[in-house]
């Protein structure tokens, strides 16, 4: 009997600036966890995109980046934000090429009670939540 090949799934990581590579890393512990035991591979490359490569460059990404990361299946963002740097120049340098390349045109997080976590609507139940929180 052959072995199933599994195909990994293609992701793009930008950490980011501040606390954002710290969170992203402890994201990819998770991931990796999930990996181990979930059946699916995750092909991970990293993109040292941010502020720090703002002041290397004089740009937050490559000028070709929306082509860079066209062939992920998603992209693993990080904040993305220096007090060292306008707020505009990473707002219009990386994050809304992005959203606008890719049409990603809000930031939409579903929120839900998970089992087992208690919470200050541990009273609640997963049916009784029913909301979108909307960033952009």
């Amino acid at each position: 009997m052959s072995k199933e090949v599994i195909h990994p799934h293609r992701i793009a990581v930008i950490a980011g600036d501040g606390v954002g590579p710290e969170v992203i890393e402890a994201g990819l512990t998770v991931l990796g966890a999930a990996e181990a035991h979930g059946g699916f591979k995750l092909e991970l490359t990293r993109l040292p995109w941010g502020s720090d490569y703002y002041s290397e460059h004089g740009r937050m990404m490559p000028e070709d980046a929306l082509d860079v990361l066209r062939p992920f299946e998603a992209i693993y963002l990080g904040a993305i934000g220096s007090p060292l740097i306008s707020d505009d120049v990473t707002l219009w340098g990386l994050l809304l090429p992005i959203r606008q390349g890719f049409d990603q045109y809000v930031n939409l997080r579903p929120v839900r009670l998970m089992p087992g976590v208690e919470g200050p609507l541990r009273d609640k139940r997963p049916e009784d939540i029913d909301m979108m929180c909307v960033r952009e």
